[in-house]
């Protein structure tokens, strides 16, 4: 048995580890699950510059990733909806109405500049081999940008979850320009479907937004619904409108979905009711307004990490200066590797070192004479010296170039070589500046980018309180009372007790002295006749409400006053105030009153009652007997 069990720890242990981390929790340093990742190495690989089929992507993609294809291509499809890393060709559903995308052998893609400026670089991208040992794939891309919260992600992996909200890019870059210059920023969500959002309580991007729909009440009979909030489709927003109307919390005639590039859903009211007056039933009942709850959880070295908006920023801020050094320093390697060999090159052919080797019968000697040849040159060639590399280029230029060898254009070359290298070492020293520079020119790509709406934000910031139901809600239900047949509701012909909303609850003490509260507002429920005590629960009311109850004991039949309050329940639980069996002969709010006690009459013994102040008794807790006023058996109460 110890054995099973460890080896079941061992596989959860792993299967948590690996839903984690390669599935469903995006990673800090480009923002990318592991599919989204195999999906664009797979573009970058096909990248022709043409129109793929997502069927040809999805089945390259396979190579990598070992779930399949319809995996595949619903993660293609969600990314390229981001309008940011793919080209779209065909239709990929609609996020406004919820459509489907078309098959994956109808519709095409390609990668787009800005993926192939922010995340593609071959000599910065470690490598490692694909599931089945066959390929190589990246374990990361060297992001530019902190995709995570461009994007944004949701994920639910093994005992943890992620929910990122997207952010206008221009507002990151920004932010990520104020982090480096060591300004203050402030990061808020901005929404694909617009709208609006409240970030009083965003903290950091760890908290929770309030988001509405656009609502246009121009028109007094007609609400038209103009963007969506973040999460519905006009379907779902319908959806919940005609619930709404269903259960009677708002009241309208018809429903109209005109939506096509742009959202138009119209609602036209009934008759007698306003625009005005409606708003905030929508609000209140329906999804043109929702609360989101934000869990920043990223990968970060290989560890699940909740992080907020400003850490995700300074860590970018960081590793984009330590991506472009590392660019720059490779380039700066290369350019040194170009000039060494142009100059290695002219003194090969302006000092005819060629020549040399022209008698030679051996490669050996070949290789030896080019040596020779090039050591009066040592300064030139420098330290390091001619390496079997260097021979190896030089034996391997053509006789025609050699012959058609432009002096001045070498020169030329290697000026403009040198000149780049000079920049470098400035760009080097610069980091920061440069840095900066770098960002203003991803911010000016974006500015004329169509697909990206020209980097403008689409989601209003405001600040709004969360429509409280109860507010909304009209009071127009009639709470009626037979104190003979003991039916209590709705469509009970009786006492009128109150007029109530559908979502009061209601507070009942019964005869026998126990209590309960319903959830929900009744037509017609049996609660027995004489009914001490009914009314609507709320707790901020009673919790300034004493209940005062008189009853007497089974046994003994002597008088008890117990004074206490209601401060807490659950629903449709029957409580009781007095001990089992016990007589309840009043139940009292009043803060102050007497009442007068009759005792059953006994031979030689004159006093026949006794009157008492209910407020000189004190307030209990619930389970408490109360106080007993007197040993004597009483007949009745009477109260004044």
């Amino acid at each position: 048995m110890a054995f099973i069990k460890n080896l079941f720890d061992k596989n959860f242990l792993e299967y948590a580890s690996y839903v984690i981390k390669d599935r469903a929790i995006p990673d800090l340093e480009d923002g990318l699950k592991p599919v989204q990742r195999r999906i664009l190495h797979s573009l970058f690989e096909m990248d022709d510059g043409k129109f793929h089929k997502v069927a040809n992507v999805v089945g390259h993609c396979m190579k990598y990733h070992p779930h399949g294809d319809a995996s595949i291509g619903s993660a293609l499809v969600v990314l390229a909806n981001k309008n940011m890393f793919i080209d779209r060709q065909g239709n990929f559903g609609n996020i406004y109405t919820g459509d489907e995308a078309s098959a994956v052998r109808y519709i095409e893609c390609r990668a787009t500049a800005l993926a192939k400026d922010i995340l593609y670089n071959p000599k910065l991208t470690l490598m490692t081999d694909s599931y089945d040992g066959r390929n190589k794939e990246p374990v990361l891309f060297p992001a530019k940008i902190p995709v995570v919260l461009v994007m944004g992600a949701e994920g639910i992996a093994v005992g943890m979850s992620t929910k990122i909200l997207p952010h206008n890019i221009l507002e990151v870059l920004e932010a990520e320009k104020a982090c480096l210059e060591g300004k203050s920023f402030h990061l808020y969500p901005d929404f694909p479907t617009a709208g609006i959002v409240d970030v009083s309580e965003y903290k950091d991007g760890n908290g929770k937004v309030l988001v509405r729909a656009k609502l246009d009440t121009s028109d007094p009979k007609r609400i038209i619904i103009r963007e969506l909030p973040f999460g519905s489709t006009t379907e779902s927003l319908i959806n919940s409108v005609e619930t709404a109307a269903k259960a009677g919390r708002i009241k309208i005639q018809a429903i109209n979905d005109f939506t096509a590039e742009k959202v138009e859903i119209e609602i036209r009211l009934a008759r007698g009711v306003y625009s005005e007056e409606t708003v905030n039933a929508l609000f209140a009942f329906t999804e043109c307004e929702q609360s989101i709850s934000v869990n920043l959880l990223v990968i970060q070295d290989n560890l699940p990490v909740v992080m907020s908006i400003t850490q995700i920023i300074q860590y970018h801020a960081q590793m984009l200066q330590q991506v472009l050094t590392k660019e720059l320093e490779v380039e700066k390697k290369e350019l040194q590797h170009k000039l060494r060999l142009r100059t290695l090159e002219r003194l090969f052919i302006e000092e005819q070192i060629y020549k040399t080797i022209e008698k030679m019968k051996t490669s050996e000697a070949v290789e030896a004479a080019v040596i020779q040849g090039f050591r009066p040159f040592s300064k030139e060639v420098g330290s390091r010296g001619l390496a079997a590399e260097d021979v190896e280029h030089l034996l391997r230029i053509p006789i025609r170039r050699i012959s058609l060898y432009d002096t001045a254009r070498a020169q030329a070359e290697s000026l403009e070589i040198s000149s780049r290298i000079k920049e470098i070492n400035k760009h080097l020293k610069g980091i920061i500046p440069y840095t900066v520079r770098f960002l203003d020119g991803i911010m000016a790509k974006v500015r004329v980018n169509e697909d990206l709406d020209k980097g403008q934000r689409k989601t209003i910031v405001e600040t709004f309180a969360k429509v409280a139901v109860k507010e909304v809600v009209k009071k127009d239900q009639e709470l009626k009372y037979d104190r003979v047949t003991g039916y209590l509701g709705t469509a009970v012909i009786g006492e009128l007790i109150a007029v109530l909303s559908p979502f009061d609850r209601i507070l009942i003490i019964k005869n026998n002295g126990t209590y309960s509260v319903v959830a929900e507002l009744p037509e017609k429920t049996f609660i027995g006749p004489g009914a001490w005590w009914i009314g609507v629960a709320d707790k901020e009311a009673l919790a300034a409400l004493v209940f005062t109850i008189l009853y007497k004991e089974e046994k003994t039949g002597c008088p008890w006053i117990k004074r206490c309050v209601i401060e807490g329940w659950i629903m449709n639980k029957e409580y009781s105030l007095v001990p089992e069996g016990a007589l309840v002969l009043q139940v009292d709010t009043r803060q102050q009153f007497n009442f007068t006690a009759y005792y059953v009459p006994k031979p030689r013994i004159r006093i026949t009652k006794g009157t008492f102040k209910a407020q000189d008794y004190p307030v209990k807790g619930l389970k408490a007997y109360g106080v007993k006023l007197t040993d004597r058996e009483i007949e009745r109460v009477e109260v004044q």
